[in-house]
């Protein structure tokens, strides 16, 4: 027995109660269970309804709903909103009054708004007008309309993914964070292809966006897909990750609860309420637009990366050599030069000498130039890199990743191995993201594993950490301070193989 308060997180859904238990709260309550966050409901509107039609709707005044925001303020402050149906004017002014006035000793939760007007037997649910909407837009960070939804909301027809950014793109520009388009159909994709269309607020309409794209899932079990959604991506986010990140979840969560929807009614049934999904199959293809369209997979590596050191100089280079590494990494910061030039092709025939597995990072002109084994970049650098040349010359490819969604757009280009990162807090660069922590790489491991693509952790790793995380399945341990930092560098190579060949042993 414990009175320690839990630790899940909290999330709140403002949204209307479907007594059929398909969409609505329910969904929502049964959508922050399964990303096992602690569910708090703020009714807007009671419907009478079952599987087939909504019969009734009694809609709560804006001091109801105002009361019900208040009460849980003061004792269950929100780590993320789900805000669903908002029948009437009065409702919404209540939303956007309490938004308003945010506490500042609170902290301001990640706010999603999936803007419900019609169920999806075409019932009539809300009397906003779109002039009336626009007062929430601002407040909050995501809004998760289907094509119908953002139709009215840009005043512009929504047919297919181009007009479909036009309109996300209007839609930001009278107020709105970010959009995420849901349930785009396009021929470009081919017929059972779906896409969702995250488009987040950028000051030019040529900016990166992305396509979440799944295949079609053949059901007519779909009731409480838009609620659904939408509340797992405000459940994904009140976990700590990133906008991209939660709509990756959320898009994976819709699929897996589609394919395991049943019929319980007369109409359609809801979609399946099941554990967060951890399959590749599930998961959607992500496109971004400002990256290269993938070519040929790159080749594999010759073995297991195992200890992978990341150092700076020929000089380490090649004391590692002679130590006996046989997979490392040469990072050295700053525009090319002769002298950095010169580091690199050193640097390069040295390791050829020894049969190693050594991996320029970032240079990618001067690896091709003399013949590296592979190249390492970072996501950013993929805009820019010729990855057809690299390609062509034979060379590796490894990728860095910091999320789910970086991984599946590193997925796109078969690389040679996938860097995940970081791990743990490091110094020794500035991150622009937060540790993933051994949770984390355990879920990323096991959802790349049945690729056969080899994993590399990186980040804050320190000797005393070694056995964690291998035990995670990772197929490498990339280390920089444990090695560059250390008093004894080759008892430190010693050590850190010894940790590595104990893990394995395990």
């Amino acid at each position: 027995m414990t009175d320690a308060p839990s630790e899940k997180p909290v999330v709140w859904t403002i949204a209307g109660s479907d007594s059929g238990g398909g969409a609505g709260i329910q969904a929502d309550l049964n959508t922050f269970r399964s990303f096992k966050c602690h569910g708090c409901s703020i009714i807007t509107t009671v419907t009478a309804q079952n599987s087939l039609t909504v019969t009734g709707l009694y809609e709560l005044s804006g001091n109801a709903i105002d009361e019900q925001l208040n009460c849980l303020l003061n004792d269950l402050p929100p780590a993320a909103i789900k805000i669903g149906l908002l029948s009437n004017r009065e409702q919404l002014d209540a939303v956007v009054d309490f938004l308003s006035r945010w506490p500042d000793t609170i902290e301001r939760p990640f706010v999603v708004w999936d803007p419900v007007m019609i169920t999806s037997h075409n019932d009539t649910l809300s009397t906003l007008t779109l002039a009336q909407s626009h007062k929430l837009l601002a407040l909050v960070d995501l809004l998760t309309p289907n094509t119908d939804e953002l139709s009215w909301l840009a005043g512009t027809e929504v047919t297919d993914k181009r007009s479909a950014l036009n309109a996300a793109a209007a839609v930001i520009e009278k107020g709105a964070n970010s959009v995420l388009v849901t349930g785009v159909e396009t021929e470009q994709y081919g017929k059972n292809i779906i896409l969702d269309i995250y488009r987040p607020k950028r000051p030019l309409l040529d900016e990166p966006y992305l396509v979440y794209s799944q295949e079609k899932v053949a059901t007519n079990n779909n009731h409480g897909t838009g609620c659904t959604l939408s509340s797992a991506v405000a459940a994904a986010a009140a976990q700590g990750y990133p906008t991209e990140d939660a709509i990756t979840l959320a898009n994976a969560y819709i699929h897996h609860g589609l394919l395991r929807a049943t019929r319980i009614g007369k109409g359609p049934g809801p979609v399946a309420h099941t554990l967060r999904p951890n399959s590749l199959k599930h998961f959607p293809n992500i496109e971004a637009t400002n990256l290269p369209v993938p070519g040929s997979e790159f080749p594999r590596l010759n073995k297991s990366p195992g200890l992978y050191p990341v150092v700076d100089s020929f000089k380490w280079v090649q004391h590692l050599l002679q130590l006996g590494v046989r997979t490392l990494q040469l990072r050295i910061k700053g525009k090319p030069s002769d002298s950095i030039e010169l580091e690199i092709k050193r640097s390069i025939e040295l390791a050829r000498s020894y049969q190693a597995q050594l991996f320029i990072n970032d240079h990618w002109q001067l690896a091709i130039k003399h013949g590296a084994y592979g190249v390492h970049l970072g996501q950013e650098d993929l805009q820019t890199a010729d990855l057809q040349a690299l390609h062509s010359n034979g060379l590796r490819l490894g990728i860095s990743t910091h999320s789910y969604t970086e991984i599946l757009i590193a997925l796109r280009y078969t690389p040679s191995y996938i860097a995940l990162g970081h791990i743990f807090a490091t110094q020794t660069k500035e991150m622009p993201s937060k540790p993933q922590g051994l949770e984390h790489l355990t879920s990323y491991v096991s959802l790349l594993k049945p690729t056969g693509i080899p994993t590399v952790a990186i980040g804050g790793i320190s000797k005393e950490r070694i056995a964690q995380v291998k035990q995670t399945g990772v197929n490498g341990i990339a280390l920089i301070s444990a090695i560059t930092k250390a008093a004894n560098t080759e008892a430190a190579v010693i050590e850190l193989n010894q940790e590595l060949e104990a893990a394995y042993a395990d």
